[in-house]
């Protein structure tokens, strides 16, 4: 799991005024809160989280104010619903060590069995828990083979060292749907009909 350092500073106003600037010098307001210390305003460099925030789950170190330096893991990005440009997130403190709950992404490999039959993600990602220092970036399952109907469980998903699922194991995560044959329309079957008789 990657670890991305970023330089924070902490901010004293707040409103739609206030993130309206903070966003026009090309920075995000944030907040970082966790084990149970009073919610930390801070004003966040745009470009570097937005990088960053490619990784699901990135660990980001924060060098606040150039005082002190804090763990946190991305908990709720808000981006503009248009341009898609970041405009609030809210990171959760973590400690070395520490176990945390996140939803890792899952990646189906592989070909089905023959037939046209489609493969539905009936979770996109997989909520686990894992140490706060040793997310896994994602899984990958194995769909080689598979015929219509056949389902991969939460618990058939093999997991790294130290990751266990934070999900019921017979969580439906994957499954195979057959491919349904079209019904003809009125007209064609009206057509076919006229060209019998």
């Amino acid at each position: 799991m990657s670890e991305v350092k970023l330089t924070a500073s902490t901010r004293t106003e707040f409103g739609k005024g206030a993130a309206r600037r903070i966003r026009r010098d090309a920075k995000v307001p944030g907040v970082l809160y966790g084990h149970g210390s009073d919610p930390l305003h801070l004003t966040l460099p745009g470009h570097e989280l937005q990088l960053a925030l490619r990784t699901s789950n990135v660990l980001i170190s924060l060098d606040i104010d150039g005082k002190t330096n804090e763990l946190a893991i991305p908990k709720s990005v808000q981006r503009d619903p248009i341009k898609g440009f970041l405009e609030h997130v809210d990171l959760q403190l973590v400690k070395r060590g520490e176990k945390v709950n996140v939803e890792i992404p899952v990646h189906a490999e592989g070909e089905l069995a023959a037939g046209g039959n489609l493969l539905e993600h009936v979770l996109n990602a997989l909520p686990v828990e894992a140490e706060a220092t040793h997310i896994p970036e994602s899984v990958t399952v194995s769909v080689e083979g598979l015929e219509a109907g056949a389902s991969i469980l939460a618990k058939d998903i093999a997991l790294p060292a130290g990751t266990t699922l934070a999900v019921d194991g017979d969580t439906v995560v994957l499954q195979v749907l057959s491919a349904q044959a079209e019904e003809p329309s009125d007209e064609a079957a009206e057509g076919d009909a006229a060209a019998e008789a």
